[in-house]
Parts: C-alpha cells; sequence; structure tokens
C-alpha cells in the first residue's frame, strides 16, 4: 500500500494579537481520525515537523465536549500516547516527496504559527500541486497554504477552491477578535475560492488534487476522500 506523509505543526501555542500566548497544536480528531482510517485501510504514515519535534496536542482538544463524550476522548488520548508515527517524526526539511504517494495537513491552531510561514513546507506543497499526487487539509491547517508562492511571487493556490476554518467558527471560538489575522480572509486575500458551510457543519471541498475541510467534523470525509483518490 501506498505510504503517506502528515504534515504537522512543531509549535506548542498560538500567539494572539496583544502578544499572548495562546497554549495550542494540533486537533486531536483531525490527525486521529484521519489516522485511523488511512492505517486501517493498510497505509504507512510517516510524520514530518518543522526540525522533527514531536507535535503538541491542544489540550482542549482532549476535551470530552470537543469528542463527543468521554470514551472517545480517551480514545483519541491512547492514540496520540501510543503513535510511534507521532512520537517520532521526520525533519520537515528532509522530506523527498517522491518517497510519498499523497500529503495530509492536520489542523488546530497551531499551523498558524508555524507552517504559515515556513519555506520548507511551502516547497513542498509547490512540489506536489505539480506532482499531480493527492494533498489534503483540514481546519486551520490551509493556514499552510500561504507559504506556497511562485516564482513571481503570487500564491500557487490562487483560482483554487477550497475551504477552511471560517470567520463565523473561529467568532463562536472565542478567537476572532484576539487574532492577528483570520484564516478565511487570507485564504481570500491570496486568490482562493473560499467555499463555507454552516458553523461546525461537516464540510470537503475537492478541486483538482486539492482535498480540504471546513472544521473537526470534516476530517473524517476529507479522509475518505483521500482514500478514493489512492484507490
Amino acid at each position: 500500500m501506498s505510504k503517506i506523509l502528515f504534515v504537522m505543526t512543531g509549535v506548542d501555542h498560538w500567539t494572539l494579537a496583544d502578544g499572548t500566548k495562546h497554549p495550542t497544536g494540533f486537533w486531536a480528531e483531525e490527525f486521529v481520525v484521519p489516522f485511523e482510517k488511512l492505517k486501517g485501510a493498510g497505509h504507512e504514515i510517516v510524520v514530518a515537523t518543522p526540525g522533527g519535534v514531536v507535535p503538541s496536542v491542544d489540550k482542549g482538544s482532549l476535551a470530552p465536549e470537543a469528542n463527543g463524550g468521554q470514551e472517545t476522548a480517551d480514545h483519541r488520548a491512547r492514540v496520540i500516547g501510543t503513535s510511534a508515527e507521532l512520537n517520532n517524526p521526520v525533519d520537515l526539511a528532509k522530506v523527498d516527496l517522491a518517497d510519498y504517494a499523497a500529503v495530509f495537513y492536520p489542523g488546530g491552531h497551531g499551523p498558524m504559527e508555524d507552517l504559515a510561514v515556513d519555506a520548507d513546507s511551502g516547497r513542498l506543497l509547490a512540489t506536489i500541486l505539480t506532482s499531480g499526487k493527492p494533498l489534503a487539509v483540514v481546519c486551520h491547517a490551509p493556514a499552510a497554504l500561504l507559504a506556497a508562492k511562485g516564482e513571481d511571487g503570487a500564491n500557487l493556490f490562487a483560482g483554487y477552491a477550497l475551504t477552511g476554518f471560517t470567520n463565523a467558527e473561529e467568532t463562536q471560538a472565542g478567537f476572532a477578535d484576539k487574532a492577528r489575522w483570520l484564516l478565511q480572509d487570507r485564504l481570500v486575500e491570496i486568490g482562493a475560492d473560499f467555499r463555507e458551510a454552516d458553523p461546525w457543519a461537516p464540510n470537503v471541498v475537492v478541486d483538482r488534487t486539492l482535498i480540504t475541510g471546513q472544521n473537526p467534523a470534516s476530517s473524517a470525509g476529507v479522509a475518505d476522500e483521500l482514500l478514493k483518490t489512492l484507490g
């Protein structure tokens, strides 16, 4: 079966407009659900982060109310704690896309801090667009797309239909008035065709080789679309 690269945030905080460092990282559901679906289908997973640091989970994403109950929260915490892939990441700068059939970016607020401006991630995204391999990105992880620019400085995802965590969702989460910038605004600014659904409802958008999901509830649908593409 195929080898799939999970590109994940390497930070444990998100710097807000007032300079406060909000504790965060990756969102549990957005890693665990696709991880289990893809591994369950027989695919091999490799996790990469900037500098090869072990990703930090957003503690809020392990709360029972964020997982539909304590049982699911406990399960996801166990997967995160015992995943050899997650706890032994490779350095993003050393990744060779030729080794992988697809790339997946889980979200959480962490990518807003590092992957949005990470040159290695930007180069990887540019390479995967020209490769024809599938790219799946969910929730706040489309922030990473902001770093993918051509030689002329224009963003490579201009003109793509996509989605991500919306301004409405960020407002309801209590961060819209605290953030330095909002993901939906930035994706519209680079020329993307942003497709917004109701807050917190599953929403998956596919355009060419790009698969995007709006929020945590979209993680399963994004993984299913990726599995369809991989055959």
